[in-house]
């Protein structure tokens, strides 16, 4: 009996011990957490420490009018955009947005980040031939690439990656295209606006010339609309299976593209509209080769690329699509 009496009394003790543990981190821990707002990070748990609780997702929203504000060094993104800046990301995106995946709004253009493959969604642009006048004050030579520091660093690439991989670091936003003010061409050298490309043969070669082509067509209308970004295009191989297959580089597995896609939209003065869509391989191409020979049709960069371009533009609108008349 004495020895039955002995047992119940232990787990009578232990049992109050746990339950005073439970009780005590249960209304003391949220209390030490909402007390901490030092390190609180936005979004549901706003009051929480979410440093100190390192078992939590993170969660976050950017809006895709936020615009990208280095400051001192520290990157803001805040929900709240200048008249000017808010302005100009309405011009930009006047067609619609191909998507709203982690949506960043640079001063001159807009990306969608790709966070798994550590490159772009999508980058756009917006060009007319007043924007694209040469300015002696603009310098690339004081451009540097530099990570992007709005996102999370579990998820950006850093020029660590690039360095002998063997791939340059290739702008999607042209840096040709932003020279109407210092701050918009270093803009275009943050690394979330860059993917790895084949230099010698794509980057300095064949994918330049595009670029010079598209920079050309503000001569021909009063706005050119252009979105620029990665494919991870399907091949088949010996066992006659299709597989998508890409390199990845650096400690950040940085994906290197197998392609690259530009989709344009030229409004002419009488607001007549033509598209262009292009796709070239990530490769060394033959410099006889013109571009014309990467035409293909836009829906077959959208079924790829899993976006809709240009989606406020019905296609029955279009007077143009890859230089023929639509009836």
């Amino acid at each position: 009996m004495k020895v039955l009496t002995k047992v119940i009394l232990n787990v009578s003790t232990l049992t109050s011990v746990g339950f005073s543990g439970w009780y005590i981190g249960k209304y003391s821990e949220p209390k030490k957490h909402l007390n901490d707002g030092e390190e609180c990070q936005a979004g549901i748990f706003t009051d929480i420490n979410i440093k100190g609780m390192p078992g939590l997702p993170l969660f976050g929203t950017v809006s895709a009018a936020t615009a990208f504000v280095p400051k001192e060094g520290v990157t803001e993104m805040g929900p709240k955009l200048s008249t000017t800046t808010a302005t100009r990301v309405s011009e930009i995106m006047k067609y619609g947005f191909p998507g709203l995946d982690n949506v960043r709004s640079f001063e001159d253009f807009v990306l969608s980040y790709d966070r798994r493959n550590r490159v772009a969604h999508w980058v756009f642009e917006h060009l007319t031939k007043e924007r694209l006048q040469p300015n002696s004050e603009i310098s690339r030579g004081k451009c540097e690439f530099k990570s992007d520091p709005s996102i999370h660093p579990f998820f950006r690439s850093d020029n660590a990656d690039y360095k002998r991989s063997g791939y340059d670091r290739g702008h999607l936003a042209a840096a040709g295209n932003h020279k109407i003010n210092q701050n918009h061409i270093d803009q275009t050298f943050y690394l979330s606006n860059m993917a790895p490309q084949v230099g010698r043969g794509f980057n300095r070669d064949s994918w330049n010339r595009l670029e010079k082509y598209v920079r050309s067509l503000t001569k021909v209308y009063k706005n050119v609309y252009v979105c620029t970004g990665p494919l991870y295009l399907p091949k088949k191989e010996a066992d006659g299976k299709k597989y998508v297959r890409y390199e990845v580089i650096g400690a950040n597995h940085v994906a290197v593209p197998t392609h690259f896609y530009k989709v344009i939209v030229g409004e002419t003065d009488d607001l007549k509209l033509e598209l262009e869509a292009f796709v070239m391989p990530n490769t060394p191409i033959d410099d006889n080769a013109p571009i014309t020979n990467f035409l293909v049709p836009p829906e077959s960069v959208e079924r790829a690329a899993g976006l809709l371009f240009f989606d406020k533009i019905s296609r029955d609108k279009l007077s143009k699509i890859n230089g023929k008349s639509i009836s």
